[in-house]
């Protein structure tokens, strides 16, 4: 079968390689080899830090999208979408900086900080994939028989699949590139080489920091294309 690549992964890599490609010609490849351990140490960090604020955007993001697109929310699901779309109006650095001032620094304030930022996608596609749903496909399944529960799960969540993968996948990407930002409360991660290179003026403990945090975003993206590609049903994939 055939792996076709989207426009924006290409992209993606293209900007990978051309960093790496860059830092070979410039000779920046051996100062940056040499903070291997730091970055081996602090990529467990960012990835414990995606993986965990991610999942909790994901287990809480996709049943309230699933809550808002039900009939008896009809009425205030736009009201509270236009709440969440405001939320992404504020600078991600201000939701740090005010993670921080409610619960201090460390862990908790930046994983409160990286799941706020990962919820609207989520949000936002499941509740758009859903009622995207053709209505006739609903009403055939209430022909037979079927109650709303049965029709959410057999129904409408195979249909919307996609689009909430899409959602799923874009808010993984936002929290990997927004990850960096979680050392400057103490969070950890990449962004300690980043912002440290940028503090002291080193080249190569900044790339050091911001290459390994371009291709995990990479490797990211690439993972969940592949979930989305073999985890939705054929007949309801547009890429199968």
């Amino acid at each position: 079968m055939a792996i076709t690549m989207n426009p924006a992964r290409l992209t993606g890599i293209g900007i990978v390689v051309l960093l790496v490609a860059w830092a070979i010609l410039a000779g920046a490849l051996e100062p940056i080899l040499s903070y291997r351990d730091d970055i081996v140490y602090l990529a467990r960090q960012h990835m414990f830090l995606v993986l965990t604020s991610g999942g909790a955007a994901i287990l809480v993001g996709v049943p309230v999208g699933i809550w808002l697109s039900r009939p008896s929310m009809e009425r205030y699901a736009e009201g509270i979408m236009q709440v969440f779309n405001i939320g992404t109006t504020i600078p991600t650095l201000a939701v740090v900086a005010l993670s921080m001032t409610l619960l201090g620094i460390g862990f908790p304030p930046a994983f409160f900080g990286l799941f706020v930022a990962s919820l609207l996608p989520i949000v936002r596609n499941t509740y758009a994939g859903l009622l995207a749903v053709p209505p006739h496909l609903k009403e055939a399944a209430t022909g037979m028989g079927m109650t709303q529960g049965q029709i959410l799960r057999r129904v409408e969540l195979p249909n919307a699949l996609y689009v909430i993968f899409s959602g799923i996948r874009t808010a993984l990407a936002i929290n990997v590139g927004t990850t960096p930002l979680a050392f400057l409360i103490g969070g950890g991660g990449l962004g300690e080489l980043i912002f440290t290179g940028i503090d002291l003026m080193d080249t190569g403990m900044l790339l050091a920091g911001a290459l390994p945090t371009a291709l995990l975003a990479v490797i990211v993206d690439f993972l969940m294309g592949q979930a989305q590609l073999h985890l939705i049903p054929k007949g309801v994939n547009p890429l199968r």
